[in-house]
């Protein structure tokens, strides 16, 4: 399970992150899938939990409009992506612009983890504080 927030190493001219080890952790192979997140950060799954949300997502017909919304932007933002063996990678470049990062922040969020700019991680923890 991703849990806990990390502040990774990263090069912002080359769009290179270090996954923190306890994320590494976690993950069954080398390789991840990232994709378009909600409130503009980016999803990271190891493979198996990827093909785990895939399928719940195939799983609603797809005559339902939201769930065709849903997976357009789910499926239409994936990217496989190999790790180094550091741990790094690339972001690539339409997910980097739809998270806006420049200073991220990886944070554990159960069954994947997210990388946000760290700046919209903070307004975000606010708005949560607002519901209550």
């Amino acid at each position: 399970m991703f849990l806990g927030s990390y502040k990774p190493s990263f090069d912002k001219d080359s769009r290179r992150i270090a996954l923190p080890k306890k994320i590494r952790d976690y993950l069954a192979t080398s390789g991840i899938v990232l994709s378009y997140g909600f409130e503009e950060c980016i999803f990271g799954f190891d493979t198996r939990s990827f093909e785990k949300e895939s399928e719940k997502q195939l799983a609603v017909s797809i005559a339902d409009r939201s769930a065709r919304n849903t997976r357009r932007f789910f499926f239409s933002s994936a990217r496989h992506v190999e790790l180094d063996n550091q741990g790094r990678f690339v972001i690539p470049g339409d997910l980097y612009q739809w998270a806006k990062i420049s200073d991220p922040l990886i944070i554990g969020a159960g069954d994947h983890f997210e990388i946000w700019e760290q700046e919209l991680w903070e307004e975000q923890k606010r708005r949560f504080g607002e519901k209550r």
